[in-house]
């Protein structure tokens, strides 16, 4: 039986089966501005500071992106969200326990802006920042 992906519209970022269509696992990378930039303009980044600490560029599924966000982001202005499909990244991303014994996405080489399956600005609200429908 083969399988194929349907690519998700941006407005509809969920993880879904439908009628045996595997969709994406999507996955994301909050970056401030600056880092933001680095990727956008070269292409290509080994990502923030943590990121670079840690020898990994660590991501977050949408259940745990929002936590992410609240505990390394809490109030910062500038901010972007990408998302990526888990399944394009290969053997160089690995799921390791991490935060509350939960399984976090990790990538094991530099992050490229082909990787990216899209993006937005993520602005600060009055009760934190606003993710897109169909993120959290």
């Amino acid at each position: 039986m083969s399988r194929h992906k349907e690519l998700l519209a941006p407005t509809c970022l969920t993880n879904i089966q439908v009628k045996g269509i595997e969709t994406l696992m999507l996955i994301y990378k909050i970056f401030r501005a600056d880092e933001w930039a680095v990727l956008r303009d070269t292409g290509q980044t080994r990502g923030a500071p943590i990121d670079v600490t840690d020898r990994f560029v660590h991501f977050s599924t949408g259940k745990q992106v929002a936590e992410t966000c609240a505990k390394y982001f809490a109030g910062d202005k500038g901010l972007f969200l990408l998302v990526l499909d888990s399944d394009e990244l290969g053997d160089a991303l690995k799921w390791e326990t991490s935060r509350g014994g939960d399984l976090f996405p990790h990538l094991y080489r530099e992050l490229r802006m082909q990787d990216v399956f899209w993006h937005t600005e993520l602005p600060l609200g009055p009760d934190g920042h606003i993710f897109p429908e169909g993120v959290l």
